[in-house]
């Protein structure tokens, strides 16, 4: 299992980060320029990467204020799974922690580990944008 993170503090209580997250609508703002075709609902997202593939995600659990867990809801090129994993820092500060897992064999690792570590990173980057506008 191959495991991609990027982590971020953001200026925000972990309450107002979570509710952000907890809703796919959400994270098309998130999402770099390479990805388009996206339809969303609370539950559920579908887009096209640009060159790659189309993915479709549903959240598969929540636990308020920690953690949000999204995996493929059809077929997907590899089996992932999508983590945001939330701290409270206090002073109304909460540590995001993104993690992508991914089953990638030599051939996709090698293809895939610099695109989902730049997208990560990306949404991080935006995640900390986005909320303290």
């Amino acid at each position: 299992m191959t495991i991609i993170e990027s982590k971020i503090t953001v200026n925000k209580p972990v309450a107002e980060v979570y509710e952000f997250l907890a809703d796919l609508n959400n994270h098309q703002q998130l999402m770099p320029e390479n990805i388009y075709n996206w339809s969303s609902t609370e539950d559920e997202a579908k887009f096209t990467i640009q060159n790659m593939a189309k993915l479709a995600l549903k959240i598969s659990s929540r636990k308020k204020n920690e953690e949000i867990v999204a995996i493929p809801s059809e077929e997907a090129p590899f089996a992932l799974e999508l983590k945001w994993s939330l701290s409270d820092k206090g002073d109304g500060k909460t540590v995001a922690l993104h993690s992508i897992s991914a089953e990638l064999n030599m051939m996709m690792k090698m293809l895939a580990s610099g695109p989902l570590q730049k997208l990560v990173d990306h949404q991080t980057a935006t995640l900390k944008k986005v909320l303290e506008k």
